[in-house]
């Protein structure tokens, strides 16, 4: 949780991404609390295409998004192999003022990076990346990555071009591209706080409803 105090996220959380040589990619990654630091992380194509084939194993949104919390972990952790985040603890004082250190500032605005990183390579198919959500209690603040479940046309329009499921209408693999008589996927439309800043370095984001986040959800860490 944060205390009050000038907080600057936009502009942050959709930068420090480019290309890299070969298909990789590098990303700016926020540290020592309020971005005070940020390192440049490089991911090569192989680890990125790895995790994009692991996203592809799902097949309901519920799935895909149990698969994103990993997939942050893994991108947290190959990111302390090359600055210093991987002193990172849950919370706020489980890292004793350790160089590497990570608040929620830091972490909402890395975590959007990251996930945008995977969505622009395709690897998202059932949701969005919105902006990072902010929740308030009396004076302490928390930010948090957010996803946002697509619908049923947006889920199409993410297929690979050609693709025999993008030429019917049907439900295969519970992709859900049209369901009965034209309904909507049932959680089209609902977001989720996607939070890393609740475990270690390297652990799966805690993904859950986006209101019960707002409501205080999510481990008791501090």
């Amino acid at each position: 949780m944060y205390g009050i105090r000038v907080i600057v996220l936009l502009a942050a959380a959709g930068l420090a991404q480019a290309a890299e040589p070969a298909g990789g990619a590098k990303v700016g990654i926020c540290y020592n609390y309020g971005c005070a630091r940020e390192g440049v992380v490089r991911y090569a194509a192989a680890e990125l295409d790895g995790l994009a084939a692991r996203l592809d194993t799902a097949r309901t949104a519920a799935e895909e998004r149990a698969l994103l919390g990993e997939a942050v972990g893994r991108l947290y952790r190959l990111a302390g192999g090359q600055i210093p985040v991987g002193a990172d603890r849950s919370g706020n004082y489980l890292d004793g003022g350790a160089d590497g250190r990570m608040d929620c500032i830091d972490h909402s605005t890395s975590t959007t990076r990251l996930l945008k990183l995977l969505e622009s390579r395709g690897a998202l198919r059932f949701h969005r990346v919105g902006e990072p959500e902010r929740r308030t209690w009396f004076i302490l603040q928390h930010f948090s990555a957010v996803i946002e479940e697509l619908t049923l046309a947006e889920r199409l329009e993410r297929l690979p071009p050609g693709s025999a499921l993008a030429r019917c209408n049907c439900t295969e693999d519970g992709l859900m591209v049209e369901g009965p008589e034209g309904e909507e996927a049932p959680g089209a439309g609902e977001r989720y706080a996607v939070d890393s800043w609740f475990v270690d370095n390297g652990e799966a984001a805690v993904v859950l409803p986006l209101a019960e986040w707002l409501n205080g959800g999510g481990p008791n860490v501090q």
